[in-house]
């Protein structure tokens, strides 16, 4: 069995995909689910391809896996998508359909005093939004098409910057935004609307960093599982799980105890 993608917790449930000889299933990270899997070797998690009833690629609710052996992890150059618009700062040709619709423009921030700057198609803001596991968030604009959006975040991108790290949210897990650090920015860019995300962790202190499946489910974060695991706290980037191979059992590895343990 290997995690071949994950999802993160917007109108659904959070859950691991886990591939099998080609069928597909879904590991729910609902919070009070026990974990217990070994992480064996990585490699590339192949693709995972939803069809319709008759088997065939129609976009339907079942999966199918076409799996890939090669070394590279989590994806080989053959599997890896490349999105055109990863680095657009809007001087293009518009070359996917999506350029075409109504973009927004948006300010997220992670606790306690970080915030990138970023752009989404305005009926995905609120999914954007969680899929990335923002604290507070400010709707700045709505244009008419990725081309102005692109163009307006590399501005403002220049001040603010466009990406977090994920290791850098994980350090505000259990903490809040600053409210002095947010009023300035509203009061900077006078957004159309503004978003506080609670996803139910609450925590009093930062979990660890670390790459398991073993343990109960706190509640997820993105793309961030929080896991408790012999009375600590750890938080799981799903991503650093995707082409592990999984044995049933839970981790024999010795982990580091959070500060909690000891309580």
């Amino acid at each position: 069995m290997q995690v071949v993608g994950y999802r993160a917790r917007v109108e659904a449930h959070a859950a691991l995909l886990l591939a099998e000889d080609g069928a597909v299933t879904v590991e729910r990270l609902d919070p009070g689910t026990a974990l217990s899997y070994r992480l064996g070797e990585r490699h590339c998690a192949g693709a995972v391809e939803r069809v319709g009833p008759d088997g065939r690629g129609t976009d339907g609710d079942a999966m199918v896996h076409h799996g890939c052996d090669a070394p590279d992890a989590p994806y080989c150059p053959e599997h890896t998508s490349r999105w055109p618009c990863a680095r657009c700062t809007g001087d293009c040709g518009k070359p996917i359909e999506a350029c075409e619709e109504e973009h927004a423009v948006y300010l997220a921030a992670f606790a306690p005093d970080t915030v990138k700057v970023g752009v989404t198609r305005s009926w995905r803001l609120q999914t954007r939004l969680r899929e990335q596991g923002a604290d507070r968030a400010a709707h700045l604009r709505t244009v008419a098409d990725g081309r102005i959006a692109r163009q307006v975040e590399a501005d403002i991108a220049a001040d603010l910057g466009d990406r977090v790290r994920v290791p850098t949210k994980i350090a505000g897990f259990a903490d809040t935004v600053g409210e002095s650090f947010w009023a300035d920015l509203c009061a900077e860019y006078d957004p159309l609307s503004t978003d506080d995300f609670d996803y139910g962790l609450d925590l009093s202190d930062r979990p660890l960093a670390e790459t398991l499946a073993t343990g109960t489910v706190v509640g997820t974060k993105g793309r961030v599982a929080v896991l408790e695991n012999a009375g600590s706290v750890y938080a799981v980037d799903l991503r650093d799980l995707v082409g592990h191979l999984l044995e049933e059992g839970g981790t024999e590895r010795e982990l580091q105890s959070s500060l909690g343990a000891f309580g």
